[in-house]
């Protein structure tokens, strides 16, 4: 390589980052959470949902310290609804189902010591998949994933939330 393509090479690096960090762009880091968090207990019906393992994995890699009782905690994560399922969106001519919509909704509040730190928040997110009734084993581990995908993005949705107090 030369010194000149070398240089080159160095100054598209240069513009590249300018423009990025120009336009907002920025790097996701670690979420911040409240000190109100320090020791957390999650409140749930559902100790099995993908949700509530998600965000424990999560408030865990943010340094919460998960409690088992809430006589332990600073602040109370109370997951009031935790609901997920499929509907189909579009049938054939034959009346056979074409595609489905997954969906993953979540009804949280979140409270501190001595006060209400977060009100009751309800969020739904949908995604949409074709079905074909040929491919049903591939299909069903779409639907997984997609349904692992909606809840990592419920997941970042409530951190957001939490960093913003």
């Amino acid at each position: 390589m030369n010194r000149r393509t070398g240089r080159a090479q160095i100054l598209a690096l240069l513009l590249f980052v300018s423009a990025m960090s120009a336009c907002g762009f920025h790097l996701q880091g670690a979420v911040t959470i409240p000190r109100d968090m320090e020791r957390t207990y999650i409140e749930t019906v559902d100790r099995h949902s993908l949700f509530y393992r998600e965000l424990r994995l999560q408030l865990k890699a943010a340094g919460v310290q998960l409690v088992d009782s809430s006589a332990d905690a600073t602040a109370i994560f109370s997951i009031l609804v935790d609901d997920t399922d499929q509907r189909v969106l579009s049938v054939s001519a034959r009346n056979v189902p074409t595609e489905y919509e997954v969906y993953y909704s979540v009804r949280y509040s979140l409270t501190g010591e001595e006060r209400r730190l977060l009100e009751s928040q309800f969020v739904t997110l949908t995604r949409d998949y074709t079905y074909d009734e040929t491919l049903v084993l591939g299909k069903a581990l779409e639907e997984d994933q997609m349904r692992n995908a909606i809840v990592a993005d419920l997941v970042r949705i409530v951190l957001r939330q939490i960093a913003s107090l």
